[in-house]
């Protein structure tokens, strides 16, 4: 890929950069012994996942408070104390909640009419381990590391699918089987959608630029959201 097209992809993966974090973001120091082994992708992997997971992190505190119903299924505990544990407990992402559900299979127990219980914690689980798997099962990158851009593409599809079915999908009584964005005569919330939208086009953007400079091409596939159906992963 030639400078100018690597300097558009960086100008334009900058607008994905969240302005609220603006002023938290430090430069690595590149001349650090862990710098030294990566390059400007690498790096720009580091950041597009990070942000992700704190993406991630900012709507399962949101969907606790809009459901707060769900938290209780869990613990007594205020939302940031269990999104603390879901993060950055002892348990390697496998919840026995949720029998140890992950990826596809955990989202799909969020619309689940037979899963009782919490259905923050599958839907969150679902998309971070999605994510994980999707970058090689890596939250860090160095030189020799590979990531397949088809992969993140498919992921970036699932999480469209899954966002539209929290959106639309209804249990049998008529009700959602979580509240999430909120359109009415006295409230306009669309705050989910638009850092869900973050984590779509940040992975997008990794996804196209690995693609251009692997000189892999991606499949797009052609998806129809409203089916609700994941790509297998």
């Amino acid at each position: 890929m030639n400078k100018f097209y690597y300097f558009f992809f960086c100008l334009v993966f900058l607008v994905f950069l969240p302005i609220s974090h603006a002023k938290e973001i430090v430069e690595p120091d590149r001349q650090s012994a862990r710098q030294l082994g990566k390059t400007d992708f690498d790096r720009m992997a580091d950041h597009e996942i990070r942000e992700n997971i704190q993406s991630l992190k900012t709507l399962m505190i949101k969907l606790y408070k809009r459901n707060p119903s769900e938290l209780k299924k869990s613990t007594s505990e205020d939302p940031e104390k269990m999104v603390n544990w879901v993060f950055n407990g002892n348990h390697n992402w496998n919840f026995e909640a949720i029998n140890n559900a992950q990826g596809t299979d955990a989202i799909y127990l969020t619309f689940s009419e037979d899963y009782k219980g919490d259905k923050v914690l599958p839907f969150i689980v679902g998309i971070y381990t999605m994510l994980i798997k999707a970058h090689g099962g890596k939250k860090e990158f160095y030189l020799f590391d590979s990531v397949d851009p088809q992969m993140l593409y498919n992921a970036s599809r699932n999480i469209e699918t899954a966002v539209w079915k929290l959106s639309n999908t209804k249990d049998s009584s008529g009700k959602f089987f979580l509240l999430a964005n909120e359109i009415n005569e006295k409230e306009s919330n669309l705050s989910f959608e638009r850092e869900f939208g973050k984590i779509i086009g940040r992975t997008d953007f990794l996804a196209f630029t690995l693609s251009e400079k692997t000189e892999r091409s991606i499949t797009r596939i052609i998806q129809n959201v409203t089916t609700g159906l994941l790509i297998p992963f």
